[in-house]
């Protein structure tokens, strides 16, 4: 993911900033506990693509 990207992405939701999971190719907001996916390189910044985030789950 560029860095530059990462840079200027914020949550279309909250416009809060967004923290990049590598491991799992997803772009999580805090704020509002959703993950949005990256495909083939492109962040998908939908909300109904994001996927809510677990109690358990840690970023």
């Amino acid at each position: 993911m560029d860095s530059k990207l990462l840079d200027i992405l914020v949550c279309p939701i909250c416009k809060a900033p967004l923290v990049y999971h590598k491991t799992t190719q997803e772009l999580i907001c805090k704020a509002d506990k959703l993950a949005f996916p990256i495909r083939d390189d492109i962040p998908v910044m939908l909300a109904g693509e994001a996927r809510t985030l677990a109690e358990d789950e840690t970023v």
